[in-house]
């Protein structure tokens, strides 16, 4: 009996090996050449963007699981869209059945030009209405979970001004394409600049982790589908000692202002479509820099020299304020309101524009316990800031240094203001003509 059965048992093993390399020869038959995915894969991009597309090198392989690489990518734009390598690693089993299943997506050296982007907005055929699946050709079908993991090195974004920044990271999937974890940082800055975020048992709600500036900023963001069906992302989150200095230069950006600030924020963006959230995002923070410090500009010298003041610094015990951020087709517009900064020797106040790095504000500049106000414009850019007196206020200064020295440059130039808003600001206007009075007769 022990050698029939040893007998069965091996020709069973033997029927099974050869059903699995029919199967693996079926599959490889079917499967086109690396060639013919190349080909179709441009051939397919180009129909649906408008935009020819290289693909230097096409690789399949079905064992262990199969999977596909493509190799030296690149758009044809007069600056190209370009990727190193894109590999995919398929479900076998779905596969079979005409059914996309992704285990790992895996991008590597990915740039994008910001001008070469833009040029996609709003290209291509959209999905169904309510649908939440890419079209695809009868009778291929996605997975519940087209996607399981997402991960990306050295995706590099070049902006407006050139400057070309790098971030890794990676994102698990549940149903319906929500982000189960979710990591994005900046590629190879110290101390890192990263977030996190982690979904909430199903709901569309994640836990925030953002570390930045040595710092942090928490809190909870959701999505949610609105009764027009727009997409509407918010957040609400609270950043603790954040370093300013230190989070710009990763990326690439110089401050005018340096310290720790910690707050509290807001974002709100709706949109038709995902990838214009970013787009429409707008942001509001409540904040507190103690202690703080100009790092480009010297208030005091502005108010006794009462002219253009550049360069310089300016130490202040505390500066707080509100900054609302919105963006735009053109960049981010900035809006600093309500600042409230104090020293020793000064308090002020103000309000403050920031868009494509130029400035455009006021301030009114307190000097002798809040007794002298002094106002102050600011214009010029981030890299080159500068402070002066405007109109009025310069000739009041001039006046008052004249008659009272010292102090009496801030005297006047409160006056001079005064005189300004008196006439309705900007140039005053001519006053009417006299007339002339008749003298007495006693005069005559």
């Amino acid at each position: 009996m022990k050698r029939p059965l040893r007998h069965w048992l091996i020709g069973t093993a033997a029927v099974l090996l050869l059903g699995v390399g029919v199967l693996v020869l079926v599959v490889r038959a079917k499967l086109p050449t690396d060639a013919e995915v190349a080909a179709q894969i441009s051939a397919a991009f180009e129909k649906r963007f408008g935009v020819a597309l290289k693909v230097g090198g096409a690789r399949w392989s079905l064992l262990p699981a199969p999977a596909l690489v493509l190799t030296d990518i690149a758009t044809d734009q007069a600056r190209p869209i370009t990727l190193r390598q894109v590999s995919l690693q398929l479900k076998l089993g779905p596969l079979l059945h005409r059914v996309i299943a992704v285990d790992e997506v895996e991008v590597d050296s990915l740039v994008l030009p910001r001008a070469s982007v833009q040029a996609f907005r709003g290209k291509g055929p959209k999905p169904a209405e309510g649908s939440n699946v890419v079209a695809l050709p009868t009778p291929w079908t996605l997975a519940p979970i087209p996607v399981e993991l997402l991960r990306w090195r050295d995706v590099v974004w070049i902006d407006r001004r050139d400057i070309a920044l790098a971030y890794d990271g990676e994102i698990t999937f549940d149903p319906e394409w929500r982000p189960r974890q979710a990591r994005v940082e900046r590629a190879g800055v110290s101390p890192p600049v990263r977030l996190r975020l982690d979904r909430e048992a199903g709901q569309d709600r994640w836990r925030t982790r953002i570390d930045a500036g040595g710092g942090t900023g928490n809190g909870v963001m959701r999505f949610e589908t609105l009764a027009d069906g727009k997409l509407r992302v918010s957040a609400e989150l609270e950043p603790r000692q954040v370093d300013i200095e230190g989070l710009l230069q990763a990326f690439d950006r110089r401050s005018a202002l340096a310290g720790k600030v910690s707050g509290r924020s807001t974002l709100v963006a709706e949109a038709d479509e995902v990838g214009a959230l970013v787009r429409s995002l707008h942001t509001r923070t409540t904040f507190s820099v103690q202690p703080a410090t100009l790092t480009k500009l010297d208030i005091a010298k502005a108010v006794t020299t009462a002219g253009i003041s550049r360069g310089g610094r300016t130490a202040l015990d505390e500066l707080t304020g509100t900054l609302d951020t919105q963006g735009t087709a053109d960049g981010v517009v900035m809006q600093y309101s309500n600042l409230k900064a104090r020293s020793g020797v000064l308090s002020a106040s103000g309000n403050l524009r920031l868009f494509n790095r130029k400035l455009d504000g006021e301030v009114a500049v307190d000097l002798v316990d809040g007794v002298v106000g002094v106002p102050l414009k600011i214009g010029g850019t981030v890299s080159d800031p500068e402070l002066s007196l405007t109109g009025a206020a310069l000739t009041g200064a001039a006046i008052g240094s004249a008659v009272l020295p010292g102090v009496g440059t801030a005297i006047g130039a409160r006056v001079g203001q005064q005189v300004e808003k008196l006439f309705g600001g900007g140039k005053p206007e001519k006053p009417a003509p006299r007339k002339q009075r008749t003298a007495p007769a006693s005069a005559r």
